[in-house]
């Protein structure tokens, strides 16, 4: 059985945490919390191992919050700061 490192579960949780972030964003302020949100996953992107594809999926889902939530603003005239 393989050990895992520190650093991979940590990746994991920056991953899943990025896209809790993005979700938030889209309905709170999408240019103050969706580019934290993408920072994260593309740490998480960086840091690899076996959350390689969470981390992946993380960066593809905040791209969509950030396009979705940059239209609902828009559309809705709310906030975008």
């Amino acid at each position: 059985m393989r050990s895992t490192r520190g650093a991979e579960t940590l990746a994991g949780y920056l991953a899943a945490a990025a896209m809790f972030v993005a979700a938030v964003g889209i309905v709170y302020r999408p240019l103050r919390l969706i580019p934290v949100a993408v920072v994260l996953s593309l740490v998480a992107v960086g840091i690899g191992g076996r959350a390689f594809r969470l981390a992946t999926a993380a960066v593809a889902v905040c791209a969509l919050c950030f396009i979705v939530g940059m239209t609902a603003a828009v559309a809705t005239s709310h906030p975008l700061w």
